[in-house]
């Protein structure tokens, strides 16, 4: 994988952000750089993975990307002890996925798709992994997605996700954005790159409040919800059907 420079130089204008070949190419990178504590994330969602997927169901990864969590699934778990479907719309995104699981020689276990997760058909679902995707939906489909996945799942089976999100008060969503950049900053990006990524991300990524989710959630059925980590705009959470 190489080094995100995308930004680094001018842009005029500033195209609106998509998961292109050259986005795959530096996208570990990237969001290693621009996810707080991404790492932990993919690494705690396969261990919960491990502790509550039952046999006979499969895993669901609904805009895998470059298949991090496939890669870490396979660190965890035996050859064998899962299956695996892992969907993402960009062809680019998928192409480094699949290279990742025929690396790993998982090739049995995790089946790529290349769709739209709100037309993918999910069936026997132990767990649905969601990571920083439900922001990249327009926002009057994602409460159709989110029942959609209920309805999939398992009694017992659960659903992980993560996203960035906004805070309903100003001054702490100010507060929260102002430590995000930081992070950012301390991560090697420039004012320009942090500045023409957010334009290139207008529009695009569309933050909701945890309240929000969390009225969504319950909604669509879920009522054992929790945050299991949050970092200022940054929230994972696990639902238990």
């Amino acid at each position: 994988m190489g080094k995100d420079t995308i930004y680094r130089a001018p842009r005029t204008p500033v195209p609106p952000f998509e998961f292109d070949a050259e986005v795959a190419d530096v996208f570990d990178d990237m969001i290693h750089r621009s996810v707080p504590m991404y790492s932990e994330i993919i690494r705690r969602q396969a261990q919960l993975v491990q502790r509550f997927l039952r046999p006979g169901t499969r895993v669901y990864d609904l805009g895998c990307s470059t298949g991090n969590l496939a890669v870490a699934l396979c660190a965890h778990l035996p050859a064998g002890a899962f299956e695996m479907v892992a969907v993402d719309s960009s062809p680019p995104m998928l192409d480094v996925c699949k290279r990742r699981i025929v690396d790993a020689g998982r090739s049995t276990s995790i089946t790529p798709i290349c769709g739209d997760i709100r037309r993918v058909k999910i069936e026997q679902a132990g767990v649905v992994v969601v990571n920083f995707t439900l922001q990249f939906i327009p926002p009057e489909d994602r409460d159709a997605l989110t029942q959609k996945i209920y309805e999939a799942l398992v009694p017992g089976g659960i659903l992980l996700f993560s996203e960035k999100t906004m805070h309903p008060n100003q001054a702490l969503s100010d507060l929260q954005v102002d430590f995000f950049y930081r992070f950012k900053r301390e991560n090697g990006y420039s004012e320009l790159e942090i500045s023409q990524k957010r334009e290139a991300l207008e529009n695009v990524l569309v933050p909701e409040t945890v309240e929000t989710h969390h009225e969504r959630l319950r909604r669509c059925g879920f009522s054992r919800i929790n945050v299991w980590l949050k970092w200022f705009n940054f929230c994972s959470w696990i639902c238990i059907k």
